[in-house]
């Protein structure tokens, strides 16, 4: 009965450390040049889109892509020893004006067109894809806003959840796909004022580069405005 107890202990404490080394997985790996890496795309994935979507009021498709999802059940086949999966060939949820997912990309296609185009010729992972309705509206400028990793900042040979979250703008059309958060800072949150046509955002820097984000970094504060043409990052000090 000892033993028993201190193989359950032992478990648990293993289960409390691996969870502790979990927690504390950085989510920036410095280097001697502190560059971002780009990873490689796994050629294991099997890649499928969902149907296309139009945003109200605009003259294009877009269409989902991401990899197909098996969830495994832990049930036994009837026969035999293999676990019974679920496919899902939903990649994608649809909310207003916004798509939601883990997308490897997004392709844009012109109504009166046959022509496809990737928003991204590079490995990403696109978590929330955006149309600013109202800005439309107002200005006539149709911008697409982007969350997602394009960089493998922890080096763990792969873009995931687990690197730094980024912002990037488009048009409509998926041109003019751009960068507006700087590299090495994670993005927090964004926020659009419409009546002054500004989309806020916030970012961390690891100032003190422990690959973590904590309270001991700093807080960047920016704005854009969307009446614009061309994407200017202002900062500004509310505190």
């Amino acid at each position: 009965m000892k033993k028993y107890f201190k193989y359950i202990a032992l478990i648990l404490v293993g289960t409390v450390i691996s969870c502790r080394e979990e927690v504390q997985k950085p989510k920036v790996s410095y280097g001697a040049s502190n560059k971002v890496s780009v990873a490689k795309t796994d050629s294991t994935q099997i890649e499928i889109a969902d149907l296309p979507i139009q945003m109200e009021g605009t003259n294009y498709l877009i269409h989902p892509v991401g990899d197909l999802r098996v969830y495994e059940r832990g049930s036994k086949a009837r026969f035999g020893s293999s676990s019974v999966n679920d496919v899902s060939f939903t990649i994608s949820n649809l909310g207003e004006y916004e798509i939601t997912g883990y997308l490897q990309n997004l392709k844009f296609q012109k109504v009166d067109s046959d022509s496809i185009r990737p928003l991204s010729d590079k490995p990403v992972l696109i978590l929330t894809a955006t149309y600013l309705k109202t800005v439309a509206d107002r200005t006539h400028n149709n911008v697409m806003v982007y969350t997602l990793t394009d960089s493998d900042t922890n080096k763990d040979g792969k873009i995931d959840t687990s690197d730094i979250k980024t912002l990037y703008l488009s048009d409509i059309s998926g041109e003019n796909f751009t960068k507006v958060s700087a590299d090495l800072e994670e993005l927090i949150d964004w926020n659009l004022i419409d009546s002054k046509n500004r989309l806020y955002f916030r970012t961390i820097e690891d100032t003190n580069q422990n690959g973590q984000f904590d309270k001991n970094d700093v807080l960047h504060y920016n704005y854009i405005d969307l009446a614009s043409k061309k994407w200017e990052v202002k900062g500004y000090k509310p505190i």
